[in-house]
């Protein structure tokens, strides 16, 4: 016996109707992620008006249900919601025959199936992409993994720390003392996963429309976020090595591409890359003397000159507040602005629109 399709009453999370004009309405995709890459890419999926049909376990479900719950807060945590939003949810064994036989049923009239299992396991499972394909010519299959579905690394551990690390970019992301930093925005998932994942279903999603064949799509984050090593890749070309932190041009190499503290510990970020940017920074300052010492005028990147200038910008902007500041450049055009704590984004008017994205 084999469920109805339509899982309205199974909703957890405020899913409103697609609109009939929204991207990918009349798109169905079967959702059996866990935690941050497979969830963010089906949320974006279903952001773009598909019915994003959520599958968990019947036991403990997505573990990220029970993550970062606040004290006294009852799961799902914000975690879960947020990634969740917006798609249906059902529970499923996928060892029980008839659990088994209803998920057949589903992939039989599904545009998009998300798994991010280690690789093998929807094979093992009895439901590798040949099989589904045969159920659904047309399916197209992400499967969400670390290293890849194959290779030396296929069936290796691994969170978002460890894919950066390999991709030379945690490398990159590094103090003043050159040591790599602990970010707390997940590159490797939401980029090499979610964002990756996402991009690849759309573009097979055009593919099979027009063919009628689907396709099995390898993402791993590792690889995704390699892929993505462009900057540092560009130092390598160029020296034979990538450049370590304070050295070139976007690391902070240069006084005008720099995070300068404020007198009240904030932080001001000065994006005045382009000279033109640069000489309007110095006429805000009153520093006119300082329009010629520019890398594009010669300034050494990382050399002598540059750091010396850099000491006296960050004398300067240690000389008041960060709210001093950003209304001191509101209205110049030179890329001057205020580092923002979220509390603050949140509330600020460039996010009025889509401050929702973040309120589970």
């Amino acid at each position: 016996m084999t469920a109805s399709f339509d899982l309205s009453h199974a909703r957890e999370s405020s899913a409103p109707s697609a609109l009939a004009d929204a991207p990918l309405a009349g798109i169905t995709v079967l959702d059996l992620t866990r935690l941050l890459p497979g969830p963010l890419a089906g949320l974006r999926l279903a952001e773009l008006g598909a019915q994003v049909i959520k599958i968990e376990d019947k036991g403990a479900g997505d573990y990220a249900r029970e993550m970062m719950l606040g004290e006294d807060e009852p799961p799902p945590s914000a975690f879960w919601r947020l990634l969740n939003r917006g798609k249906s949810v059902e529970r499923l064994d996928l060892k029980n025959d008839a659990d088994r036989a209803t998920f057949q049923d589903w992939v039989s009239r599904a545009d998009v199936l998300l798994e991010g299992f280690r690789p093998g396991v929807m094979a093992r499972l009895g439901f590798g992409y040949e099989t589904l394909a045969r159920l659904r010519p047309s399916l197209v299959m992400a499967s969400i993994s670390g290293y890849g579905q194959h290779g030396p690394m296929a069936q290796a551990a691994g969170h978002d720390i460890n894919y950066i690390g390999y991709a030379g970019v945690l490398d990159q992301l590094g103090d003043t003392a050159d040591a790599p930093i602990v970010p707390n925005f997940q590159i490797g998932d939401l980029y090499g996963g979610g964002q990756a994942a996402a991009q690849a279903v759309l573009a097979a999603l055009v593919f099979a429309q027009r063919t009628g064949r689907g396709r099995w799509l390898d993402i791993s984050m590792t690889h995704e976020v390699f892929r993505a090593n462009l900057v540092p890749a560009v130092a390598l070309h160029r020296q034979g090595h990538v450049s370590r932190a304070g050295t070139d041009l976007l690391n902070g190499g240069v006084p005008c591409y720099q995070v300068y503290r404020t007198q009240d510990e904030r932080y001001m970020a000065v994006g005045a890359l382009e000279l033109k940017f640069w000489q309007t920074l110095c006429d805000v300052l009153g520093r006119s003397d300082w329009k010629s010492r520019h890398w594009s005028l010669g300034q050494v990147i990382g050399g002598d000159d540059a750091r010396a200038l850099q000491g006296e910008l960050a004398a300067v902007f240690a000389s008041a507040s960060q709210a001093d500041w950003t209304l001191r450049f509101a209205d110049a055009d030179c890329c001057v602005t205020p580092v923002l704590r979220l509390e603050e984004a949140m509330t600020h008017p460039l996010f009025v629109q889509t401050r929702e994205a973040l309120m589970p």
